[in-house]
């Protein structure tokens, strides 16, 4: 299909025929663009959306805070935004992504027109570069190297065996894997029917929440190579959550009704589980409801537990078992890991052609200690 692509580097338009959804800025060199459009954030807002081929530099000045952030095994982060229709959910939209360098120099960047309606794409960070996660079914899927090119992944129906380097691609509805050593995206082996929740960490461990429909209790069930290596029941009276896991380390959210009460945990690989619900976390103040927990794994082990857009607590050590509050520059509309990296996003809840205090992306790369605001070179 045709597409239209700014080339920053040169400062004019390009048409062309391309085979994906992305082009690079150059061959894997710096670039950008920013016009310096004049008017009014709503007048400048409003013609980035109703643009049918928006510039990424537009529609990154649009959005004002990139909605995702992820990093690929060389240190490069692709950042995604996206500026929907401030007077309704419904309208025109504009999406864009940007691959930035472990210099700080933009290599690639991409946008599109849309509509309100639809989810803006997501991607997770692998070993050579990113990956498109699917919104229905596996179509769709594609990967990027860390300069842009667009790779052609294997969509099978063939399910594969968890083993290390495999990553969660989407946990639900359909669950999938992606191998980014084959470029394989298949749904994984052995998952129990009753599985709601999974997580697969870096040794290839998948640990899944069944939650039966008979009277039996909701278990956690942790595999590898297709074969079940132990499992455990949630513990009365509470119904289990969301999942995360990481180097032998394994967390699930203890839920009661549709309120957070707690965690069970283990650092041993499943040998043995704790509740915790205390450690220093006043878990009735999370008000926001299950889904909106944040449970991720430092690289060390210890467990970052919040609230989209609230607050968040750090383990003290990697027994997660006590946690200390962590001091933010701004309110987190998210909160993210990589290894031991937090990027924290402060940003609109709904769309707005305002900013908001502290807007954009803040990293911090001494667990919290201190943030900077993400500034491109």
């Amino acid at each position: 299909m045709s597409r239209v692509v700014w080339l920053g580097k040169r400062g004019q338009w390009s048409v062309g025929l391309v085979a994906g959804a992305a082009l690079a800025v150059s061959a894997c060199s710096p670039g950008g663009s920013d016009d310096g459009a004049s008017g009014d954030r709503e007048a400048r807002y409003k013609r980035v959306i109703e643009d049918p081929h928006p510039r990424p530099g537009d529609v990154i000045e649009a959005a004002g805070a990139p909605i995702g952030v992820v990093r690929a095994g060389d240190g490069s982060l692709l950042l995604t935004y996206d500026a929907g229709n401030v007077e309704d959910d419904e309208g025109p939209a504009a999406t864009a992504w940007r691959i930035v360098g472990p210099d700080g120099r933009t290599v690639a960047e991409h946008a599109e027109h849309g509509d309100a309606e639809a989810a803006p794409a997501a991607f997770k960070g692998v070993s050579g570069g990113f990956v498109r996660a699917p919104q229905e079914g596996a179509a769709g899927t594609y990967a990027l190297d860390v300069c842009g090119e667009r790779r052609k992944v294997t969509i099978s129906g063939t399910p594969l065996r968890t083993r290390p380097g495999d990553i969660l691609l989407t946990e639900r509805e359909p669950t999938l894997i992606y191998r980014p050593a084959t470029r394989v995206v298949a749904p994984p082996a052995a998952v129990p029917d009753d599985a709601v929740r999974l997580a697969v960490d870096e040794r290839g461990t998948a640990w899944s929440l069944d939650q039966p429909l008979t009277e039996d209790s909701e278990r956690v069930v942790w595999q590898r190579d297709g074969r079940t290596l132990g499992s455990t029941a949630v513990p009365k009276p509470y119904a289990g959550g969301i999942l995360a896991a990481r180097g032998g380390t394994a967390a699930l959210s203890l839920t009661r009704g549709d309120q957070v009460r707690g965690l069970s945990v283990t650092t041993d690989g499943g040998g043995y589980w704790q509740a915790v619900l205390d450690g220093g976390i006043p878990w009735r103040d999370l008000k926001r409801g299950a889904e909106s927990l944040v449970l991720e794994l430092l690289a060390d082990g210890r467990l970052l537990v919040g609230e989209e857009g609230g607050r968040y607590w750090l383990a003290d050590d990697r027994t997660d078992i006590t946690f200390h509050e962590l001091k933010t520059p701004a309110t987190f509309t998210s909160l993210t890991v990589d290894g031991t990296t937090l990027y924290g996003i402060a940003d609109a809840t709904t769309a707005t052609y305002d900013l908001v205090p502290g807007e954009g992306l803040w990293v911090s790369r001494d667990a919290g200690r201190e943030w900077r605001r993400y500034k491109q070179r």
